[in-house]
């Protein structure tokens, strides 16, 4: 099943976590440590109030650089936070969740070295159907760990959230590594 069908599959929770782990994966960008988003992870968990969401989502961006810069990785990662929904409803999650995937395998294109105008052109549509020819590996990583998350949720519900924020996690380093690369390699 490609990730778009899963994302078209997914429950609430599902959508949430999706968008959520994208958003957590891309927050070096907005220069967040690893503790930042932890209020929203835990407004999903099943002891969490069901308005808890809101008021975290609020405190969040209240919390996080909200400048965008000339970078267009910055950009994305500014785009998937402004439009986190406050309701958390599926239907106002699913587009979050789908735009969010989007921005975060355009990033990683990015830091992969991908020209702008070229990823525009819609490049990351054909691994989020199922074709990966041609995939850069961090492009193809970043993928595989949007479909675990899905796959963790629609398997195990409200108990998949360790695991995902596990995934999440790893992909953080391994964003923060990209970032460092590009850093060395931009630098004279």
């Amino acid at each position: 099943m490609s990730l778009v069908e899963r994302i078209a599959q997914a429950d609430e929770l599902g959508l949430a976590v999706s968008g959520l782990a994208c958003l957590d994966r891309c927050v070096p960008l907005l220069g967040g440590d690893d503790e930042v988003l932890r209020p929203l992870w835990a407004a999903l968990s099943v002891d969490a109030a069901p308005g808890d969401w809101p008021g975290h989502l609020a405190l969040v961006r209240d919390k996080l650089d909200q400048t965008a810069g000339a970078d267009e990785a910055v950009t994305l990662a500014h785009r998937m936070l402004t439009a986190a929904p406050a309701d958390r409803s599926a239907g106002e999650l699913r587009p979050w969740a789908d735009a969010c995937s989007v921005a975060a395998l355009r990033i990683h294109r990015l830091l992969d070295g991908a020209d702008p105008a070229e990823d525009r052109a819609g490049t990351v549509d054909a691994p989020r159907a199922g074709r990966t020819d041609g995939m850069s590996p961090l492009v193809a990583a970043e993928l595989r760990r949007q479909i675990t998350v899905l796959e963790v949720l629609s398997g195990h519900g409200p108990a998949g959230l360790r695991r995902a924020l596990e995934v999440t996690t790893e992909g953080r380093r391994v964003l923060r590594a990209a970032l460092s690369r590009r850093s060395r390699r931009d630098t004279p």
